[in-house]
């Protein structure tokens, strides 16, 4: 089935068209990229910190939960590519209200991202450019969003040297910790595995809570679904790019960590700092906190890059399904969706502005407000795949070339996990404060579709 026709394409007097412009390098690195961020990077102190060496479970677990989603979404993409992608399947396999809902929450929670990359991207830069946080932050969501605005193939391209620049840093660091443990005379062995109370020091719980912490640590895989619309051949990317992301991703998130509590004493693990920058300065590489600190870029401005181009598609997909304002269909000649990218950029400027001018509680319960909606969003992914895989075994059985595992056992063991990573919330520190912002957030835009949706029943009988 082709994209055109779904029910999620854009009026007939939207001109030009989405471009096919990204090859299969561009969507591998795009899948690539999207789960390779600053919260592998950085985020994994906390994680270790709490946990000890169990932390490489914790990424273990998250990791299952994600990939088995992003399997999902991949079966449901290659099947039946949508523009939209999810916010389609759901429409399709569990109603007009829960298109509408996931849809505009993806959106939602990408704006207030936006805001918090680019702001801890003009931190970072701050090491080698002397401008204000807010300025620099300002600079690039405009620069970035410029570049999108190009065509989607000028997103590919940037993405693609993002992502190859974490990807080689990643391999790099596998390549010298292993060399460093096997070759060292005084490497530590598994010494630090058991030191300072054992694998787990604080018991099991602290693996369950950092469970939920790592989870938004591989958030971001599905964009390349969404760039499915605007690949030459939608299918075998997919396919291709799901694969090799779920078998990669895991070897690179757990034995990066599993180094790390290898070469570091765990104890020694401060949260908010580069655990990547420790290990390295164990092994004696005195450059390593520069060389990271450049990775640690890249990384944002990778995310960075990903939600300028995510979220305008997600905006223009709803519009054309009547879930936002059809102005929001508009391309430019570069078949770009140029109303919803500046519409969103603008929002996202307007979430730096509450940075800068509002820095405490005012953005920090913006940035909360947005903390759940990612379990949201696949949770709701998980129960569109539950219902539409039955229906495409029935209709159109041969377009299942790329299947969820252990189906439906596994799809309701995935949707129970992120059942109880809500629940969770209540009982985690470190995301305890996200639970009522995000769960009001998350009311108003079901409400919301709600409505919208009675209101067009009503207008259709």
């Amino acid at each position: 089935m082709s994209i055109a026709a779904t029910a999620e394409h854009p009026p007939q007097d939207a001109q030009p068209e989405l471009q096919r412009t990204l090859r299969q390098r561009h969507m591998t690195m795009i899948a690539f990229g999207g789960v390779i961020g600053a919260g592998l990077f950085v985020g994994s102190s906390t994680v270790i910190a709490a946990t000890g060496p169990a932390a490489v479970l914790s990424y273990l677990i998250a990791g299952a939960i994600v990939l088995s989603v992003l399997r999902m979404l991949g079966e449901l993409a290659v099947a039946r590519p949508a523009l939209g992608s999810f916010s389609a399947y759901a429409r399709d396999g569990i109603g007009p209200w829960a298109g509408f809902t996931i849809g505009w929450l993806y959106w939602y929670q990408w704006t207030i991202t936006l805001a918090i990359e680019a702001t801890a991207g003009a931190t970072l830069l701050q090491r080698w450019v002397d401008l204000p946080v807010a300025v620099m932050a300002g600079v690039l969501l405009c620069l970035l969003t410029a570049t999108s605005l190009r065509s989607a193939r000028s997103f590919g391209e940037f993405e693609f040297w993002f992502a190859s620049i974490k990807v080689t840093a990643i391999v790099i660091f596998i390549a010298i910790c292993l060399g460093w443990l096997v070759g060292a005379g005084d490497s530590p062995g598994l010494q630090h595995l058991t030191d300072g109370g054992g694998f787990a020091p604080a018991g099991v719980a602290p693996i369950f809570a950092g469970v939920v912490v790592v989870f938004f640590a591989f958030y971001g895989g599905e964009v390349v679904t969404i760039a499915a619309a605007e690949s030459d051949d939608p299918g075998r990317s997919i396919a291709r790019a799901t694969m090799s992301m779920i078998v990669r991703m895991l070897v690179f998130y757990v034995v990066s960590i599993l180094l790390i509590v290898l070469i570091v004493p765990w104890q020694t693990i401060r949260s908010g700092d580069s655990p990547f920058t420790d290990a390295l300065s164990t092994i004696g590489l005195g450059w390593g906190a520069e060389v990271m600190a450049i990775v640690i870029v890249t990384a944002v401005l990778s995310a960075l890059n990903s939600g300028i181009y995510a979220a305008p598609r997600m905006l223009y997909a709803q519009a054309g399904a009547g879930d936002a304002p059809r102005a929001l269909t508009r391309l430019n000649r570069g078949g770009v969706p140029q109303r919803a990218t500046l519409a969103t950029s603008a929002v996202g400027l307007a979430c730096i502005v509450i940075a800068y001018a509002l820095p405490g509680e005012a953005f920090t319960l913006l940035v909360n407000s947005a903390g759940a909606v990612a379990v949201a969003v696949y949770l709701l992914i998980a129960v569109s795949e539950l219902r539409l895989r039955r229906q495409i075994e029935r209709e159109t059985p041969e377009a299942l070339t790329l299947k969820m595992w252990l189906f439906p056992w596994l799809t309701y063991l995935t949707i129970a996990a992120m059942v109880g990573i809500f629940a969770a919330f209540l009982f985690v520190p470190a995301v305890r404060s996200q639970l009522i912002p995000s769960a009001i957030s998350i009311a108003v835009i079901v409400l919301a579709s709600l409505v919208v949706t009675r209101r067009r029943a009503r207008a259709a009988g």
